[in-house]
């Protein structure tokens, strides 16, 4: 069975299980979270330690991809997804690693996602000139 198979059937298994977001909503927070690994500095992508992402990290990445790739209706698109948080992100990494989907570090928590309550729909709205950098509090 493929990774992208077996990914899928954990995907319906949370929404079977109850979850609201929509499945492009997982697919799209780990293609994020991937992008956002990309795009950090070498000397960091060389060290496992360093490449782990904060929730304020991926929420940045999650938020700067959603303005690329959707422009002016990434809010729009998130409210369809019923991603309407950072808590929401937060709430869509968790599930995948309780289904074995992606890894997280003792430390890391739910609160993760909710330090400084960024509007998120908010920030999909904004000028995509003004996305806060990566690395820097959402």
């Amino acid at each position: 069975m493929s990774q992208e198979t077996m990914f899928r059937d954990a995907v319906d298994a949370l929404r079977a299980r109850g979850s609201r977001f929509a499945r492009e909503a997982y697919v799209f927070v780990v293609a994020a979270l991937g992008e956002t690994v990309r795009a950090l500095p070498p000397e960091r992508l060389g060290d496992p330690e360093r490449r782990h992402l904060s929730g304020q990290e991926l929420t940045a990445g999650v938020i700067r991809i959603a303005r690329e790739e959707f422009g002016s209706l990434a809010a729009m698109v998130f409210r369809e997804w019923q991603v309407r948080s950072t808590e929401d992100i937060g709430a869509i990494v968790f599930e995948l690693v309780e289904a074995g989907q992606l890894s997280a570090r003792s430390e890391d928590t739910m609160a993760d996602f909710s330090a400084g309550l960024l509007d998120l729909l908010g920030a999909l709205s904004e000028p995509i000139d003004s996305a806060p950098p990566l690395g820097q509090d959402a």
